[in-house]
């Protein structure tokens, strides 16, 4: 990858390429989850239900590559894996709500009453993002000060930026088109279930 080597940190900065943007992706598909959780039970329209639930499954993998890459990127820099660092433990939160969204789907009543409950965990979610990229700034943390942003406490040389840049947008188009796949699968998942359900109504 063509960018400055950190001074600091060296070659094992060069995660925070993947890590920063795979974490903006986490949280931006939280709201993409709490939103389309909202406007279905609003407007009863299963596509906002099926954008949720496949927002939720496909923002579950980012969560866990946020995670992961977050540790690897810490230990070089901490010399341990994880720290209860009030950052880390946020985006932690996040990864939990994300799974308690897709256990409540999986096992709450069926109907809307399930979705209700699924939404409340979505919203929490949408309230603990912010929280997340905050935490740095609230409260003293071992985690980098913010150098993105509109409260960056730094600023990132303009190669570095640039790099980042191209990834978040990479990262970010992986994730819509991932979230359009997904969607299209459940929408044939649903169909398939409606033939077995008017199979056995039939028989």
């Amino acid at each position: 990858m063509w960018v400055p080597t950190e001074q600091n940190l060296g070659i094992s900065q060069r995660i925070f390429y993947v890590h920063v943007p795979v974490a903006w992706v986490g949280m931006v598909a939280i709201f993409v989850v709490a939103i389309g959780s909202v406007l279905h039970l609003i407007t009863r329209n299963d596509r906002w239900d099926a954008i949720a639930y496949s927002g939720a499954e496909i923002g579950l993998i980012f969560g866990t590559l946020m995670l992961v890459t977050g540790a690897l990127w810490a230990k070089p820099a901490w010399g341990v894996w994880w720290q209860w660092d009030p950052k880390l433990t946020t985006a932690l939160i996040l990864w939990f709500i994300y799974v308690g969204y897709l256990m409540v789907r999986a096992y709450a009543p069926s109907g809307s009453q399930g979705r209700r409950y699924a939404s409340v965990v979505a919203l929490i979610g949408a309230i603990d993002a912010p929280i997340i990229y905050m935490a740095s700034v609230w409260w003293r943390t071992a985690h980098p000060d913010l150098n993105i942003g509109p409260l960056a406490e730094s600023s990132l040389d303009t190669n570095m930026l640039m790099v980042w840049l191209y990834s978040t947008v990479a990262f970010t188009v992986f994730y819509v088109y991932l979230l359009i796949e997904r969607i299209s699968m459940r929408k044939a998942e649903d169909d398939i279930d409606e033939v077995y359900q008017y199979a056995d109504f039939s028989s």
